[in-house]
């Protein structure tokens, strides 16, 4: 007996569609990010990431702190600016749009966990987000898929230094290139600093700051999850513009800076 074809045919489309229901197209890294960012609008260049690093800043209250590193306390660990109302779910933005989608860290916030659990203050160094304020700053400004956007900063150093130019980073020694604003400059967190000669070095703690001005003898910086805010800062450096002089110590002891992270922007 001949086959009914057409009595066939929306038995045929129904088992289609049934399997296209079951199948999970993968997600581009960008899918989260904004028209205006993802294609980008705008070029992307020195002002516009000096411009929203500031803003974030002003979002903050306009902190400023040149005392050694960890010489200021909240009153309480919930007086933390990162934990306070407002401040908490801008922190969560920075995780969303700085990191790819799909990434477990896209969920944090200021004071929550991938599962919106609230992580208790004394553990926030587990959430510290001063890549993820880098790696959003550098996504809105418009780098689109040329930076390595991480929740951590050794990826991009590391990166930068491995195959330098291969995106928008290049990883150079401090004493070596004097950092424009736009530019981060970065320092090893591990308990003896590591050296630009060690790199790269894989997977270790490290701090970067965007510089959003350079004065003769005086960098300003701005950094995320300083004192738990996004936070300016003054470096000095040599009549230069160098971190460090040529084969000499650190001009400014207080930070063991690793290395400058010159950014490739349009213009």
């Amino acid at each position: 007996m001949a086959l009914n074809l057409w009595r066939l045919l929306p038995l045929t489309v129904s088992l289609a569609l049934l399997s296209a229901c079951g199948t999970h197209p993968q997600v581009s890294a960008d899918a989260h990010v904004p028209p205006f960012a993802r294609q980008p609008y705008q070029p992307f260049t020195r002002a516009a990431a000096v411009a929203i690093a500031l803003r974030e800043w002003r979002v903050f209250g306009q902190p400023v702190d040149d005392d050694p590193p960890g010489s200021r306390l909240p009153a309480s660990p919930e007086d933390k600016p990162e934990r306070l109302e407002g401040l908490w779910q801008r922190v969560g933005e920075y995780w969303f749009l700085g990191q790819d989608a799909g990434l477990s860290q896209s969920a944090w916030t200021g004071k929550h966990d991938a599962s919106g659990v609230v992580f208790p203050a004394s553990d926030d160094g587990a959430y510290a987000w001063s890549a993820a304020y880098v790696s959003y700053v550098m996504r809105t400004a418009g780098a689109g898929a040329r930076f390595p956007y991480s929740p951590a900063h050794h990826t991009y150093i590391d990166l930068g230094r491995q195959a330098p130019g291969s995106g928008v980073v290049t990883t150079l020694p401090p004493d070596a290139y004097a950092a424009q604003p736009g530019d981060l400059i970065c320092m090893s967190r591990t308990p003896t600093p590591l050296t630009y000669a060690e790199l790269p070095a894989g997977d270790f703690p490290a701090h970067c700051d965007i510089v959003v001005a350079a004065q003769p003898g005086q960098l300003t910086v701005l950094g995320g999850n300083v004192d738990d805010a996004v936070t300016m800062k003054h470096v000095p450096t040599t009549p230069d513009g160098l971190l460090a002089p040529p084969g000499g110590a650190m001009v400014d002891t207080r930070y063991p800076w690793l290395c400058v992270l010159r950014i490739a922007y349009d213009y």
